[in-house]
């Protein structure tokens, strides 16, 4: 089993990226996906959740409009799409894997803040800056 995260690098403010997440060894609509972040010096928050079962997608709040997240079961992919950047979404993004029976409010307690669930499987990271 593994995730695998591309796509990061620099940008400057108001660019875009689009950030994949690439499954091995297990079927998407079996997990759901989420995008973490860690910037220098804080601590890792969720970005954003997706269940291709389902076909959910969550976002946080602050983040919403801005990001968009989305799967592709034939590709066994997940992307992340960051529009509009600003300096303070420089960050390692990291994808990571649950088992879609886990907790059905895995998605909704990953975006929420606070603690996140625990993950089975997490992908390597991609760094993402953002230049002013």
């Amino acid at each position: 089993v593994q995730l695998q995260a591309s796509g990061g690098g620099l940008v400057h403010s108001g660019g875009s990226l689009r950030l994949s997440c690439a499954a091995s060894g297990f079927t998407l609509d079996d997990y759901v996906i989420g995008w973490f972040r860690q910037a220098p010096g804080k601590g890792r928050e969720g970005v954003s959740c997706i269940s291709t079962r389902s076909r959910s997608t969550y976002y946080q709040d602050s983040l919403k409009g801005r990001f968009t997240i989305s799967g592709d079961n034939a590709k066994n992919t997940v992307y992340l799409e960051l529009n509009n950047l600003k300096p303070e979404d420089t960050a390692v993004y990291y994808c990571a894997a649950r088992y879609y029976r886990a907790d059905i409010r895995t998605c909704s307690r990953t975006v929420a803040g606070g603690r996140a669930p625990e993950y089975d499987f997490w992908g390597q990271g991609t760094e993402v800056t953002v230049s002013s």
